[in-house]
């Protein structure tokens, strides 16, 4: 510690340094008009190099100056500021003191020798019992810090400042007491008062004793009339629930909960909602679940760069029946807000079980008292509604505290410990103590005291009262809900993570990511509530908030990323070329295809253009019993025609399809080429389907007659097929010859497969024909020859 190097004008100023983090403690006293009765302070703390403040009263501020990163600078600044604040971590049992890391039991405790100031606390599900021993353990630990401070002050203090505090003349009192006290009573003891009803009693008090104070001319009583009667207020409080009824305010025993009212659901519409009510004070929560690359970025010196679950607290002026403007965050918000985060953090899934980044809204629609462990009910009711697999449900509540001192030594004689304060009581008691958890054990506790500390006994004995209240109040929640919902509802959010090349995440992305908004954007405009894409490591996250809004997403990703191309996969393509026997389409990514004539409509096209136009969007279908990859391009269908014949035919046509084998486009061009250059060849003699060409002549019986066409018998077991042109009134009998050229075909493959070739009559009808390469049964051929027809 060191003193007079750095802010000289301060009223005083420390730096304490732990090896290379160095933090500075500043005390500034403004001087006041009049007097008061009690001290105003202000502390603020700040992590950045410079700062500096208007000083209004007495005002604390703590700089960090540099980060060594092994140090919290937040528990230095307390030190340097003139007070002993130690952190307790524990790793596997074993307490540590000032450990920076991950533990399950992180503890802030601040005390003077023999008095607890502060508590702070984090953890995961800790026993009471554990929870007494860290505390007592961490007191004198804490007092260590004392000492060097006293030696500090010892060598370069100060002279300590003389602060009058205005206070009430005797006489003064008894009267306002006695024209005050039987009302305040009376109010205090009528259950049927709720929040503002007992509010506006107590204001018509107020208002009859400044009457009677303005008839006599005290002008020393009207002074001092505001904080006399709630002085008054404070002692008969304290009266009733040490001496006499042993009730809170409301009527109800010390020990008992307020009345409860649990919703999980409440907005349907959202992916987590709830409202969680306890007497007169009401909270709603909403969850939304993001992508991991929304994660919250942290600017702080120490501890983690960024987190995936958030709660944000708000206390809007309507929760209390009051007007204001809202103009951010305050200070008590950001605390509240913090500290119902860590009482549900402790219950969070690891990651690999819930990969959202998660964020929860607390919004305050009535105050009165401990919106903050409302906040940790409502959003523990509310995760589960959205589905988090919570290990456990949270509650949580404030236990306060009344007592007499003794008015020469300041030490508490009497005193007791209430379950579940309102608001007065947090007004008009000792002390504040939040204390949230689940059955097994507590996993947060925030502390706030109005004496000059108070001795650790009673500071653990609110511990097992509060236990028993959160069982109470966790018996309600579990009634209402007590498992996740499950991902089964039209707005149950979906996330899907992929992994991509490096090459193609960032064709999606686009340049400074403008074609990744334009996905989100695209997708809100048509589901108001879109898909958010991030990338994180190489892999792509998609969270969408519905099925059908994933759907849309992963759509427009795949067609510009692109998947793995799989047989039977249907894709979204642009028509890039039209050629005379079909249209090239890109999809997947970039990927080709061939759109063959055949495949455009199911009847005859005589020109591709007439049925598609390059640019043109279409849904296609990849058809092949190869493997993608040993195509030297891939021939599609058009996936509205894959559907009707899904629906018109039996299920052996369709599983027949698998072994239909159709031409690359590098196959199309060839033969196109070679059918205009060759001269057709006569073959009469017993036909092999390897020998097959373009142009090879043959003669063919009438084999079946179809709505559509003829099945020709060409020998060999080869069958062919042959459409009717529109228009034509050519009559055909079964057993008919016709002399037939082959036109078309997809490949020459063995006979164990379906070889689809194509053939055009020479005598009589010119139009194509096709056919099969595999011995079957006629009833077998009848629902085959469909799919020939269909599929060229």
């Amino acid at each position: 510690m060191e003193t007079g190097r750095m802010a000289r004008f301060a009223n005083g100023s420390v730096v304490l340094s732990m090896e290379e983090t160095r933090v500075l403690s500043t005390v500034a006293s403004a001087k006041s008009d009049g007097s008061r009765d009690f001290l105003p302070l202000i502390v603020d703390y700040q992590e950045k190099h410079f700062a500096q403040a208007h000083v209004l009263i007495v005002m604390v501020m703590a700089s960090v100056l540099s980060s060594y990163g092994k140090h919290d600078p937040d528990e230095m600044a307390a030190n340097a500021a003139s007070a002993a604040m130690i952190f307790l971590h524990r790793l596997e049992k074993d307490r540590q003191i000032n450990l920076f890391c991950l533990s399950d039991l992180n503890l802030v405790y601040a005390c003077t020798k023999d008095k607890t100031l502060m508590i702070d606390f984090q953890s995961r599900e800790i026993s009471e019992r554990d929870l007494e021993a860290a505390l007592r353990f961490a007191h004198p630990e804490a007092v260590k810090y004392l000492e060097p401070q006293l030696r500090l002050a010892a060598k370069a203090g100060k002279q300590k400042m003389d602060y009058k505090l205005y206070t009430v003349s005797e006489d003064t009192y008894e009267r306002i007491r006695s024209f005050s006290e039987g009302p305040i009573e009376a109010v205090f003891t009528d259950p049927t008062c709720g929040k503002f009803e007992r509010g506006e009693a107590l204001d018509n008090i107020g208002r009859d004793v400044k009457k009677i104070l303005e008839e006599e001319g005290d002008e020393e009583g009207l002074k001092v009339l505001s904080n006399t009667v709630d002085n008054v207020r404070k002692k008969v409080c304290a009266s009733l629930s040490m001496f006499r009824a042993e009730v809170i305010v409301d009527g109800r025993r010390l020990d008992e909960v307020r009345p409860l009212y649990c919703e999980a659901g409440h907005l349907p519409v959202l992916h987590g909602s709830s409202i969680f009510s306890r007497g007169d004070t009401q909270v709603l929560c909403t969850v939304t679940l993001g992508a991991p690359g929304e994660a919250q970025v942290l600017d702080s010196l120490v501890g983690p760069s960024t987190k995936r679950f958030m709660l944000h607290y708000s206390f809007p002026p309507f929760c209390t029946s009051e007007v204001g403007k809202r103009v951010g965050l305050n200070r008590c918000e950001v605390g509240h807000g913090t500290l119902a985060e860590k009482a549900l953090l402790a219950v969070m899934p690891p990651e690999e079980n819930c990969p959202y980044t998660v964020r929860i809204n607390s919004e305050v629609m009535a105050s009165d008292g401990s919106t903050s462990m409302a906040s940790v009910c409502a959003g523990s009711l509310a995760l589960m509604d959205a589905g988090i697999p919570l290990r456990e449900h949270v509650a949580g509540l404030s236990v306060g505290l009344i007592s007499e001192t003794d008015p020469a030594t300041g030490e508490i004689k009497d005193y007791r410990i209430l379950t579940d304060i309102l608001g007065l009581e947090d007004h008009l008691g000792d002390m504040d103590f939040k204390i949230a958890g689940t059955r097994n054990g507590v996993t947060a506790i925030q502390l706030d005291i109005k004496p000059a500390g108070i001795p650790l006994d009673i500071i653990c004995e609110p511990l097992e009262p509060a236990r028993k209240g959160r069982i109470q109040i966790l018996d309600h929640m579990e009634e209402e809900i007590n498992v996740p919902r499950t991902h089964d509802d039209r707005n149950s959010p979906r996330i899907l993570n992929l992994k991509y090349s490096n090459e193609a995440i960032r064709r999606l992305i686009g340049p400074l990511g403008a074609i990744k908004r334009k996905i989100e954007e695209e997708t809100d405009h048509v589901y108001a509530t879109g898909g958010r894409i991030s990338v994180n490591d190489g892999s792509l996250t998609v969270v969408a908030k519905n099925q059908s809004v994933l759907d849309k997403v992963m759509e427009k990703i795949d067609f510009l990323v692109g998947r793995e191309i799989v047989k039977g996969g249907v894709y979204k393509g642009i028509v890039t070329s039209i050629k005379e026997y079909g249209a090239f389409v890109e999809f997947n990514g970039g990927q080709q295809g061939l759109l063959h004539i055949s495949e455009l409509a199911h009847k005859p096209v005589s020109r591709v253009s007439d049925v598609v136009s390059i640019g043109q969007v279409l849904n296609l279908i990849v058809w092949t019993d190869k493997s993608v990859e040993s195509l030297s391009s891939i021939v599609l269908q058009s996936a509205e025609m894959e559907q009707e014949n899904k629906d018109n035919q039996p299920a052996e046509a369709v599983e027949s399809l698998s072994s239909i084998l159709i031409r690359s486009a590098t196959e199309c061009d060839e033969a196109d080429k070679s059918s205009a250059l060759n001269h057709p060849s006569k073959v009469d003699t017993p036909l092999h389907a390897k020998k097959l060409t373009i142009g090879t002549e043959l003669t063919a019986k009438v084999h079946q007659i179809r709505a559509h066409g003829l099945v020709l018998d060409c020998g060999s077991d080869i069958r062919g097929m042959y459409r009717f042109e529109t228009g034509s009134g050519r009559k055909f009998v079964i057993g008919d010859k016709l002399r037939v050229k082959c036109s078309s075909f997809s490949g020459k493959e063995s006979s164990d497969v379906f070889g689809a070739v194509g053939i055009t009559q020479v005598r009589g009808l010119a139009t194509d024909l096709s056919f099969l390469t595999k011995k079957i049964s006629a009833n077998t051929y009848k629902h085959v020859y469909t799919v020939v027809r269909t599929w060229n």
